[in-house]
């Protein structure tokens, strides 16, 4: 392993470190490790449970547990080189009213905005959930006062439908809620935990592809030793697993992160302890709930593939999965590791943490939080302590990571306007949604790109033809399919009615009154399906991949 500073280290700079690595787990390809920041209590420390995101200009947004001026954590902004803003210092409001002590990370919103969680603080002290803009511009949506949760510590999701979800890790009964919130502030809790599970810890909330939420919880469960659950978007909770159901363990037990969906439809997490020997372990859960362990950490003496996974794992742009564990490596310090794993559970060790600086750490040491791949294909994320002062760090790793794209909105309609994010989007010639050419489009700059949803488009990757290549996106853009009139208004069992509407070719379910009917696909803007026996006066409701549409006026059923 060789090291080669770029800067000497210095009581206010950041320390770089480039390192090309060996993976300890497997061959594979070299990486490069860039320590890009190092804290200083002024600025903010401890990044916690920390995940990053990429906002609307190409820089990377995230939070601080503990100091800044009021000594109560921070906001910050970093640019891919390592230079670093806060933008917002907590407990600036009497009273920490503004919030204090955020244990989590940031979520883009589709204003280009960021949402995000405080774990005490707010008016009753139980915490917070915020709105931040880019400048530093603060507003409290809702203060938890127990009741409806107490302590929030996982990131928020923006689902599909255009609202936030969010777990807290105590109030409701007393061991945590789930809740939804709107990006105006409308809080609705859904569901408090009692005896199905305990203590969401950082297990932030995933959506599955039917639109039903996934989660984790800590305790809880069958055994005490956590769950894995399933939530409806109305609350309904169901237990899926519960941990340390195998003897002794060998199914993992505290699974403090969340759930990864990944592109074989089949869900991925980790738990900090269980296992054999006990350190940590990543499994995997196909959609009806059955679990099976992958990967247990701490193998061989020492752990040098890492010991107490406790961040999210995320599905990088080569299909494999990326996370750190908080301990353990083959640095004499034992600060931690990075790892890459197939989904069929072969392991390699990234990066060992303490590798730089001896006892003291200088590249990071701990590191608690998610990892984050921004468009261009690198890796970021931060450690809770180390660097050179010992109080956490900004880290980055290229690792051959192909850039993509993605859309600042999950979904929307023909017509309406959507925000693409990249990196080295000037000069862009086209853009496409799942291949239907947009007549309109802008490049705003380097890494924002807005385009007029075309008619025509349908669900599928959006793409931009850069002059560097064509960029896609690694997740489905949804276009929502939009029912516009029906002919007949009414009619007996096995007539003929004609929907029209926009973006119905991918349309996959026609109901009458709720009743399935049969149906004939004529073109993107029409469909043909006969009145289904047992339908029932009501309305005529279309489904796509790119979500339901409903009629205005029930169609009549006549005898």
């Amino acid at each position: 392993m060789s090291f080669t500073p770029s800067k000497p280290a210095i009581s206010q700079a950041f320390l770089s470190v480039f390192l090309l690595l060996l993976a300890s787990a497997v061959g594979a390809p070299a990486q490069t490790f860039t320590n890009l920041y190092s804290f200083v209590a002024a600025e903010g420390a401890n990044p916690y449970y920390e995940r990053m995101v990429q906002g609307v200009d190409g820089n990377l947004y995230g939070t601080t547990y503990t100091d800044g001026a009021n000594g109560n954590g921070t906001v910050f902004k970093i640019t891919p080189g390592g230079t670093l803003t806060t933008i917002y210092n907590f407990c600036a409001a009497a009273g920490c009213a503004d919030g204090a002590l955020p244990e989590a990370g940031l979520t883009l919103g589709t204003n280009g905005n960021f949402y995000g969680t405080t774990a005490t603080g707010g008016a009753s002290g139980d915490g917070t959930i915020f709105e931040v803009t880019p400048a530093g511009k603060l507003t409290t949506l809702h203060s938890f006062d127990g009741g409806d949760g107490s302590s929030p510590q996982a990131t928020l999701l923006l689902a599909n439908d255009g609202n936030f979800y969010g777990t807290t890790t105590q109030g409701g009964v007393g061991v945590g809620t789930v809740f939804k919130i709107t990006a105006a502030g409308k809080f609705t809790l859904l569901h408090t935990f009692n005896g199905d599970g305990a203590i969401p810890q950082n297990g932030s909330l995933v959506e599955g592809a039917n639109g039903n939420f996934y989660g984790t919880t800590t305790y809880g469960g069958t055994n005490n030793d956590g769950t894995v659950y399933k939530m409806t978007p109305a609350g309904k909770l169901t237990t899926l697993h519960s941990f340390c159901s195998l003897t002794g363990c060998a199914d993992g037990l505290f699974p403090v992160a969340g759930l990864v969906l990944a592109s074989n439809g089949n869900f991925y997490g980790t738990t900090e302890r269980g296992g054999n020997p006990g350190n940590g372990t990543v499994f995997e859960m196909n959609s009806s709930g059955t679990l099976s362990t992958l990967y247990t950490f701490c193998a061989l003496p020492g752990c040098p593939d890492g010991d107490s996974p406790a961040g999210t794992l995320i599905q990088g742009t080569d299909g494999n999965l990326y996370g750190e564990t908080a301990a353990g490596g083959q640095s004499a310090s034992g600060g931690g590791t990075i790892f890459q794993i197939t989904l069929n559970g072969v392991l390699t060790t990234l990066y060992n943490f303490c590798s730089v600086g001896g006892g003291n750490c200088f590249d990071g040491n701990g590191p608690m939080g998610t990892l984050f791949e921004d468009t261009s294909g690198t890796l970021y994320g931060t450690t809770y302590g180390g660097g050179t002062g010992e109080i956490g760090t900004v880290f980055s790793v290229t690792d051959g990571l192909p850039a993509v794209i993605e859309t600042l909105a999950p979904s929307g309609k023909v017509g309406a306007r959507a925000t693409i994010l990249g990196s080295s989007l000037t000069g862009s010639t086209s853009v496409s949604f799942n291949g239907t050419l947009a007549t309109t489009f802008k490049v705003i700059s380097t890494s924002e790109i807005t385009a007029t949803i075309p008619a025509g488009a349908s669900t599928g990757s959006v793409q931009v033809a850069t002059p560097g290549g064509t960029l896609s996106t690694l997740l489905a853009f949804k276009v929502i399919p939009q029912l516009e009139s029906f002919t007949p208004p009414r009619g007996a069992v096995g007539s003929q009615v004609v929907i029209t509407g926009v973006s119905l070719t991918q349309t996959s379910k026609v109901t009458f009154g709720g009743v399935a009917a049969a149906f004939t696909v004529n073109s993107d803007t029409q469909v043909t399906a006969t009145v289904p026996a047992g339908a029932k006066t009501g309305k005529i409701v279309i489904t796509t991949p790119g979500g339901t549409a409903s009629s205005t006026t029930s169609f009549t059923v006549t005898t």
